[in-house]
């Protein structure tokens, strides 16, 4: 049965007639992305209380007062407070005997919440509709007090001796009962738990979880903006269930315990897609389990806020925008190289173009790109991949990364045959790339004849807008970065003092260090020659190229970061 339009249902309440209905409909044609309900409300048409009657009539739901409920701390405990204020809803009741959860919410047309907690909690949720103004309160008035929530969760699971005793039953090392596993893995405080965690790395735009066993403890750590974060640790004795609980949701095999298993788990969370990629490894003590947060909603890829000085950014432009060739972004594993070479493909992604790309795995689903994953346990390699892709008719590659000799000549080739190809290298910085090439077995004059720009990067830790503030260089410092005190004389460099919006680390998100390389006349002729890398860096210096040394110092100057990000994230060249 169709739902019936909240514009129409508002008028058959008597809340609005045809006219303000017509003159809403218009307004909505401005405010495209602006539900009507709130635009309504804008306008002083209704209040939202008549909002909420109007939603709940659509939706076949029932109204309540969440000011005149009285919520029991059990029922609370239901919803852990980052659940509650990322999909703002708060629980009313809930039923032991049936499982069901009723709970209040102010946009109960999203429908996918209510599948997203069925996902993450394990049992059936019935939703009330409330004011946005009642449920923002009531979040205030029940989980404002619970900033320690984690652990007191914590500490509620290390007093509960039912699930100990559950826990202690199970031993590592011999035979274990599959059944008496999965009822431990099941259980609510393991749930919550493992919930809990999920949703703040989520909210914190974190890349990585660690779980690791050790003798002694089970440790939790998050990875934000490239640095690891220790969580408090539960108990011990539940490592085997906290693994096994992630193990079931990436639908690995929970018996085996020995081999190393890899999965995923897909979620959406508060509307959009999280992808969790899973690598489970066997230790002396339990297994591993690292988590790669893959949020798609949580990457800009578009070229100009990159953080690319405009110069740089001037010259990316101008290679990308040649009709074949190579062009290669190098780095360290999560330095942005494939966010990257991304927003290169989206600002060229035009309906005259046939893009395509092959990773592994892919990491952002991009409309408008034909996306190949890699998959070596069939024998879909990259080169293999390459191979298929060039007879498609492409006019732009992606290759994930240049890993042998079969993969950069394939390559090469599609450039000699008028593509423009994308890919990335492990390398240092940007001139050792072509020694890099060499050392693979890619002869010098494919080298020059192919090889357009490499841009190589880092990503270092913003400062944190809310407590920057003015420091000084230390001569340790000034010695480390090779500089005299005249040297940086009149120049100014800040840090974070550290408070609560950065969790007291004085930075928040990051931003990248460029260093790009042309490869122009002078360069090929040294690489036939085969110059070694030091020449071919002195080359590119005294041409448009800054090393990522002397691109970190300006940022540091601007302001952006501070020197010790600089000194950890990048070397003097030799």
């Amino acid at each position: 049965m169709a739902v019936r339009r909240i514009g129409q249902i508002l008028v058959d309440l008597g809340f609005i007639d045809e006219k303000q209905l017509e003159q809403l409909l218009m307004e909505q044609h401005e405010r495209p992305t602006e539900l009507i309900g709130q635009i309504a409300m804008d306008l002083d048409m209704i209040t939202d209380i008549q909002l909420a009657q109007g939603l709940a009539e659509q939706m076949g739901l029932q109204v309540v007062n969440l000011e005149e409920t009285v919520v029991q701390p059990e029922v609370l405990s239901q919803i852990t407070e980052p659940m509650a204020q990322l999909y703002r809803i708060v629980p009313v009741a809930f039923n032991q005997d049936d499982h069901v959860l009723t709970i209040a919410m102010c946009d109960p047309q999203r429908l996918s919440i209510l599948d997203e907690l069925r996902t993450f909690l394990g049992y059936d949720v019935r939703p009330l509709v409330a004011t946005e103004s009642d449920v923002l309160q009531a979040l205030d008035r029940y989980y404002a007090a619970s900033e320690d929530s984690f652990e007191s969760l914590v500490t509620d699971m290390e007093e509960d001796e039912e699930l100990s005793e559950a826990a202690g039953a199970l031993t590592a090392d011999g035979p274990i009962d599959l059944t008496s596993v999965e009822a431990l893995a099941d259980s609510a405080p393991v749930r919550k738990l493992l919930n809990m965690v999920l949703l703040l790395a989520i909210k914190d735009h974190a890349s990585d979880l660690h779980f690791e066993p050790f003798e002694d403890e089970f440790r939790i750590r998050v990875k934000a903006d490239g640095i690891l974060y220790e969580m408090v640790p539960p108990p011990r004795h539940l490592a085997f269930a906290i693994t096994t609980r992630i193990k079931v949701m990436a639908n690995l095999d929970i018996a085996e315990r020995r081999m190393p298993q890899d999965g995923r788990i897909e979620l959406t969370v508060g509307g959009h897609p999280v992808d969790l990629r899973v690598s489970v490894l066997p230790t002396m003590f339990g297994e591993s389990v690292v988590l790669r947060i893959l949020d798609r909603t949580n990457v800009d890829l578009d070229l100009v806020n990159l953080g690319m000085p405009p110069d740089v950014l001037q010259l990316f432009r101008q290679r990308i925008n040649k009709p074949n060739g190579i062009v290669l972004v190098t780095g360290p594993t999560g330095s942005g190289k494939t966010t990257t070479l991304y927003g290169a493909l989206v600002e060229l992604n035009k309906i005259e173009d046939k893009l395509i790309t092959t990773e592994d795995p892919v990491e952002y689903d991009i409309d408008g790109l034909i996306q190949c994953p890699i998959d070596t346990a069939v024998g879909n390699t990259f080169a293999s991949c390459l191979r298929a892709i060039l007879r498609q008719d492409p006019d732009k590659i992606l290759v994930g990364e240049i890993r042998d000799l079969e993969t950069a000549e394939i390559a090469v080739q599609a450039s000699l045959t008028g593509h423009l190809v994308f890919s990335t290298l492990h390398t240092n910085d940007a001139p050792s790339t072509i020694t890099r090439l060499r050392n693979m077995g890619v002869p010098p004059f494919l080298i020059t004849a192919t090889l357009e720009a490499v841009l190589a990067q880092r990503l270092v830790r913003r400062i944190c807008s809310s407590c920057k503030e003015e420091t000084s260089l230390t001569p340790e410092m000034l010695t480390e970065l090779q500089l005299a005190p005249e040297d940086v004389a009149g120049k100014k460099i800040y840090k974070g003092r550290g408070c609560d919006t950065c969790n007291n680390t004085g930075y928040r998100g990051r931003v990248g260090l460029y260093e790009l390389m042309e490869v122009n006349d002078e360069a090929r002729d040294l690489i036939i020659q085969g110059a070694s890398t030091e020449v071919l860096r002195e080359s590119a210096k005294r041409n448009t190229m800054i090393p990522l040394r002397d691109a970190g110092l300006l940022r540091a100057f601007e302001g952006v970061t501070t020197v010790e990000e600089i000194i950890r994230e990048t070397i003097l060249e030799a």
